[in-house]
C-alpha cells in the first residue's frame, strides 16, 4: 500500500515538473503570435495609408475598406462574404419571396459566375439559362477576376432593362449571348398540381413562405382529386432548387416524417453542434413518396432529400445534387451591413456529409437534352394515324357495353396522357410511373 502511495505521488511530482517545463514555451508562443498578428494588422494600415496618399486617383475610404473586409471573407470559402448596407436589405427582401433580378442563384468556380439553378418563370429561365453554366461575360464586360457580389452587381439593373450575358455550356462549342430583359422576381415557393392520381409538389425555393404554400398546396390538392383514398402517391420536385433557409427545410422534411433525426450541423466547437428531430404527424399519412433532384438542387434542398432517402420515406431520382454542405450565418453589422459567414457542416441522418459529393439518386434518371431533331419527331407524330375503326364499313366491337368502353377509353387516355408528359418532362413521368408501379403492388385484389 505504501509503495502505491509513493508511485503515486512521484507520478504527481513528475507530471508537475513536466506541466511547469512545457508551459513556458507554449506561453512564449501565444506572446509570439499576438505580436505577429499586431504586426500584420500594422501592415494593413500602413498599406491602406499608402494606397490613400498616393494611388493614382482618389479612392473611396469605406469602399476600399469593405473590399478588404469582403477579400477576407470570400479568401475562406464561396459562401462566406461581407453584404453592404444595401445588400443586406437586398437579401432580406428576398428571403421574403420578393426581389429584382434575373432569377438565377449562382456561385463562383475558377473566377467564373455558374449557374447553381434558374428559377422557375423567371426571365433566366424563359431564356434558356441552365444549371451548370458559366456565365463568363456581362454586356461585353469580363467577370474573371471579379469576387462574386461584384459580378452580382454587374447583374443588376432597373426592371424592364437589358443585360447580355456571355454563356459557355457544357456541350456548346462556342459561347453564346444570351440577352434577358430584368424584371421583379416573384417567387412562388410551391406549385402544387395533380397529375392523373399523383399530386406532384413543386418546390422552387425556401423562403418564408414554403411550409405554409406546401401545407395548403398538398390540402388542396388532395381535396380536387376526390380525397387521400384516391391519391397513389407524391412526388416531391426539387430540382433547380438552389436551397434557401434551413429553418424551412426542416420544416418540409417533417412534413412527411413521423420520427427520426432529420439533419445535424457541426461547427469548429463540438459544443455548438445542433440536432433537428422530426416531430409525429405526415401530411401524406404514409402514401409513397418519390423526390426529384438534380445538378441545381442545392442546400436545403440536399438537406430534404438526403433526410427522406436516408430514412426510406421516400425513393430519390433523378441526377446527383450540387454539393452544398456548409450552413452560413449572417451576423449583423455596425452601419446596417453584415456578414455571411460559414459557421457548421450539416450532415444527414445517416451521418454523411454531402459537402462537394452531394446527394446520390436511388434511381440515376438523365433529362434528355432537346435536340435539333425534335421539331421533326414532333411533326411525324401530329400525322394523323389510321385504324381499323377509320375504315368505312368497319364492324363494330360486340363484346363490351357501354360503360366498359368508357373505362377503355379513359384509360386510353390517361396512357395517352403519360406518354406526352414522357415527352415533356421525362424525370417527373418515370417518378409517376413508380408510383404507379407501387400502387399497383399495394392494391387489394
Amino acid at each position: 500500500m505504501k509503495k502505491f502511495v509513493m508511485a503515486a505521488l512521484g507520478g504527481t511530482l513528475a507530471g508537475a515538473v513536466i506541466t511547469t517545463q512545457v508551459a513556458g514555451p507554449l506561453i512564449a508562443q501565444e506572446t509570439e503570435r499576438k505580436t505577429s498578428i499586431y504586426e500584420q494588422l500594422d501592415l494593413f494600415g500602413d498599406i491602406f495609408e499608402r494606397i490613400r496618399a498616393q494611388y493614382v486617383e482618389e479612392v473611396d475610404e469605406s469602399e476600399l475598406i469593405e473590399a478588404a473586409i469582403n477579400g477576407m471573407l470570400t479568401s475562406l470559402d464561396p459562401h462566406s462574404s461581407y453584404l453592404s448596407p444595401k445588400d443586406a436589405s437586398d437579401m432580406r427582401v428576398q428571403t421574403r419571396g420578393e426581389f429584382g433580378g434575373l432569377g438565377i442563384e449562382v456561385t463562383q468556380e475558377e473566377g467564373f459566375v455558374k449557374v447553381v439553378s434558374p428559377i422557375d418563370d423567371t426571365p433566366a429561365d424563359e431564356a434558356g439559362i441552365e444549371a451548370g453554366d458559366f456565365i463568363t461575360h456581362v454586356d461585353g464586360e469580363s467577370v474573371l477576376g471579379l469576387t462574386l457580389d461584384d459580378a452580382v452587381e454587374l447583374m443588376r439593373g432597373p426592371v424592364g432593362s437589358e443585360i447580355v450575358i456571355t454563356v459557355v455550356r457544357e456541350g456548346a462549342d462556342e459561347p453564346f449571348d444570351v440577352t434577358i430583359i430584368r424584371d421583379t422576381i416573384t417567387l412562388t415557393a410551391v406549385r402544387t398540381r395533380t397529375q392523373g392520381e399523383t399530386v406532384v409538389l413543386r418546390v422552387t425555393t425556401f423562403n418564408d413562405q414554403t411550409f405554409p404554400n406546401l401545407q395548403s398546396g398538398l390540402e388542396k390538392a388532395v381535396e380536387e382529386a376526390g380525397g387521400m383514398e384516391a391519391v397513389n402517391g407524391f412526388v416531391l420536385d426539387l430540382r433547380n432548387n438552389p436551397g434557401g433557409l434551413l429553418t424551412q427545410a426542416i420544416k418540409v422534411s417533417d412534413a412527411f416524417l413521423e420520427k427520426g433525426e432529420i439533419v445535424s450541423t457541426r461547427g469548429r466547437d463540438p459544443q455548438d453542434g445542433d440536432r433537428y428531430n422530426a416531430e409525429p404527424g405526415d401530411l401524406a399519412v404514409g402514401k409513397p413518396m418519390v423526390v426529384l433532384i438534380n445538378g441545381g438542387s442545392a442546400s436545403a434542398s440536399e438537406i430534404v432529400a438526403g433526410a427522406l432517402q436516408d430514412h426510406r420515406r421516400a425513393i430519390v431520382v433523378g441526377e446527383k445534387s450540387f454539393g452544398k454542405g456548409s450552413v452560413q450565418t449572417v451576423m449583423p453589422l455596425r452601419g446596417d451591413g453584415a456578414m455571411r459567414l460559414t459557421t457548421a457542416r450539416y450532415y444527414t441522418p445517416s451521418g454523411r456529409s454531402i459537402q462537394a459529393l452531394g446527394v446520390s439518386p436511388d434511381i440515376v434518371v438523365v433529362q434528355p437534352r432537346t435536340n435539333l431533331e425534335a421539331e421533326t419527331e414532333e411533326e411525324e407524330s401530329n400525322r394523323p394515324s389510321r385504324s381499323e375503326a377509320d375504315l368505312r364499313g368497319s364492324l363494330d366491337n360486340d363484346s363490351v357495353s357501354e360503360d366498359e368502353r368508357r373505362i377503355i377509353e379513359a384509360d386510353r387516355k390517361k396512357a395517352e396522357d403519360a406518354a406526352k408528359l414522357r415527352e415533356e418532362d421525362y424525370q417527373l413521368a418515370y417518378a409517376i410511373d413508380i408510383l404507379k408501379g407501387l400502387s399497383a403492388i399495394d392494391s387489394p385484389e
